[in-house]
């Protein structure tokens, strides 16, 4: 049996018994919507590429509702033999994703920290284990779980903007990134990088990011849709089993790490996130961020 949340090779119709498909062009009509509250999905089936937008203003906080719409979603596209690739974006100018929502975390009980944590996982293990082609077209900031959610892409395309900045930056807000934060940041950029970046809390602006390898590319921003479009048809003009095979090669260790750990790492995160320094920086950072807002 698959583990919880990951869907491999053995538990979904193989994706080569599919109709082979044109490349994707700009994701024009013929669309299948079946967007939420939260997340906006559009799939053409004509190139076998969804669209999905983030649209939880002001700036996409992965709540728990966010994220279990999103793990709904990934789930629907990925049960789809329509389906072959999908481009994550914002709806909101400016923000990719906040990353993690600090209401969720702050004056809590324990039983909804336990939730919480269990749906960050889910996502992440839905979105990192996925068969189909991930793309990410990151088009504002993106700390923290939003820069989990693009590390966690097959391929990351940011906007040439340097007020844009990525990066996993808990440290910050005294919070130390799990394991499989970790584990998937050093996949990207190294470990050396990655140890001294997630010690300092590091966000990246865009060009440093680039650098770093953090990210893929960077094209101006109304330029971005168009390239994450040419670079799905670079990954989808391959054979879907050799991709989705050498994905799961690669990938299956860190998987494997948090499903073997998972109610571990709850346990865990439960009994960091409730001592009572913790909550009192996080309720510090609010209080910073009202001032910022007023």
């Amino acid at each position: 049996l698959c583990p919880p949340g990951v869907l491999s090779l053995c538990c979904r119709p193989p994706s080569w018994d599919r109709a082979p498909r044109q490349p994707p062009g700009l994701l024009l009509a013929p669309c299948r919507a079946f967007s939420n509250n939260k997340i906006q999905v559009e799939l053409d089936e004509s190139s076998g590429v969804a669209m999905m937008k983030f649209k939880s203003p002001p700036v996409n906080s992965l709540s728990l509702d966010f994220l279990t719409e999103f793990s709904i979603s990934l789930e629907k596209l990925e049960n789809d033999r329509a389906c072959r690739g999908v481009i994550i974006t914002s709806a909101i100018p400016k923000i990719f994703s906040s990353g993690l929502d600090i209401m969720e975390m702050c004056g809590k009980n324990v039983e909804h920290y336990g939730e919480f944590w269990r749906a960050v996982q889910e996502m992440w293990l839905r979105l990192y284990g996925s068969n189909m082609v991930t793309v990410a077209a990151v088009n504002g900031s993106s700390p923290a779980g939003g820069c989990l959610i693009a590390l966690s892409c097959d391929y990351r395309i940011m906007a040439e903007n340097p007020k844009f900045s990525i990066g996993l930056n808990e440290a910050q807000l005294g919070i130390v990134a799990p394991f499989w934060f970790k584990d998937t940041f050093v996949n990207v950029v190294g470990h050396r990088i990655a140890e001294s970046s997630l010690q300092l809390g590091s966000l990246h602006p865009a060009p440093e990011a680039l650098k770093l390898g953090l990210v893929d590319e960077l094209v101006p921003e109304e330029k971005l849709l168009e390239k994450a479009s040419a670079v799905m048809a670079q990954w989808l003009a391959l054979p879907d089993h050799a991709r989705q095979l050498t994905k799961s090669m690669m990938r299956k260790a860190v998987l494997d790490r948090l499903v073997s750990h998972r109610e571990e790492d709850i346990k865990y995160f439960i009994n960091f996130i409730s001592k009572e320094s913790i909550q009192k920086s996080l309720r510090m950072y609010m209080e910073m961020l009202k001032k910022k807002k007023s």
